[in-house]
């Protein structure tokens, strides 16, 4: 029960999806924070990021920030991460 409980969870659709694959570092970081910042408190974002750095530098950053990240999906060829913005402002 506690696998299924988590697995809808994460597979729960993200109010926004936002597409920075040939983004570089840290442009990918800036556009999915600024994004984050116009969505409404509580909201789920989808970022789509190549390997290597932007997946390796991103989500750092973005917790760093005071965001929750939810999942990280490796999608063969990119990795799709589900990053929500906090209920309180960031």
């Amino acid at each position: 029960m506690k696998n299924s409980a988590v697995t809808n969870e994460a597979e729960q659709m993200p109010d926004a999806q936002l597409d920075l694959r040939r983004t570089p570092c840290p442009i990918n970081f800036v556009r999915t924070k600024l994004h984050l910042e116009q969505m409404t408190p509580g909201a789920l974002l989808e970022v789509w990021l190549d390997p290597g750095e932007p997946i390796e530098q991103v989500p750092d950053s973005l917790t760093v920030e005071g965001y929750e990240l939810e999942q990280i999906e490796d999608r063969r060829g990119f990795f799709a991460l589900k990053v929500r913005r906090p209920a309180g402002s960031v």
